[in-house]
């Protein structure tokens, strides 16, 4: 007597079904044994910190052990709520916190503040020729010294460490007046709202006038370092208008 089999089709969506289940298991239990072996993830806060001036960046960073993983760069830390802690002092009180709002030239910060300042009070234009003069003098020479550091700095990264080392040395000098009338180097707190903390001191202006005239000796060297140099990967003149020197420093 023949042998009776019992067979069984199965539909196609059925089978496809149980793969589908197959290969996701498969597939969990390895993302699964990925995750055993790569750990936890941590984030971490590096900075603020100041990779060119104090406090203007933040990367957020997720490590996988001693490995970076990700970072997020944050540059909205040059704000430092200055205005909020003005809310608590006066006028004069709040004078030293602008030299620390660009530390490279403090006194034209004074002096900005204070224009302010008065103008609201209405006396700015009540302020005796001499103090402007001298506040004149003083937002000058600042912007003389941050320009100077900019240049310096610049010609650094690209390879002229000569041109740093000029610009630095005037900038030194520039310190000294700033010293003499002041008190101080950096953080100066000259300015005060309606006039100036002090008067010249005897032989500050000849000793600025000394300053001004070996300055422009030291912008002529720094542009034949800086003009047409190589390693700012200017392009050869071909006109005759465009052969003319152009200086990269104006003051």
């Amino acid at each position: 007597m023949a042998t009776v089999h019992d067979i069984e089709f199965r539909e196609p969506v059925a089978r496809a079904t149980e793969g589908m289940q197959g290969v996701g298991q498969t597939l969990s239990s390895r993302a699964d044994e990925r995750c055993d072996l790569e750990g936890e993830k941590m984030v971490l806060n590096m900075g603020p910190s100041h990779p060119s001036t104090h406090g203007v960046l933040r990367i957020q960073l997720e490590m996988d052990g001693e490995i970076v993983t990700k970072a997020v760069p944050d540059v909205g830390y040059l704000h430092r709520g200055d205005e909020k802690i003005a809310e608590n002092m006066t006028y004069t009180q709040f004078i030293p916190y602008t030299d620390r709002l660009d530390y490279l030239a403090p006194l034209a910060n004074n002096v900005a503040y204070a224009l302010a300042v008065e103008k609201l009070m209405g006396i700015d234009q009540q302020l005796p020729a001499r103090c402007q003069f001298i506040r004149v003098i003083c937002c000058e020479l600042a912007r003389i010294s941050a320009h100077l550091l900019g240049l310096g700095a610049f010609a650094m990264d690209v390879g002229a460490l000569t041109v740093f080392m000029h610009t630095f040395t005037e900038r030194e000098k520039i310190y000294n007046l700033f010293e003499s009338l002041t008190g101080a180097r950096f953080t100066t707190s000259y300015t005060r709202i309606g006039g100036l903390a002090r008067d010249l001191p005897s032989g500050w202006v000849d000793q600025c006038r000394k300053f001004l005239a070996q300055v422009v000796v030291n912008f002529d060297e720094s542009e034949k370092l800086l003009t047409r140099n190589r390693i700012l990967s200017i392009a050869p003149a071909t006109s005759a208008s465009s052969r003319r020197k152009r200086p990269l420093i104006t003051v």
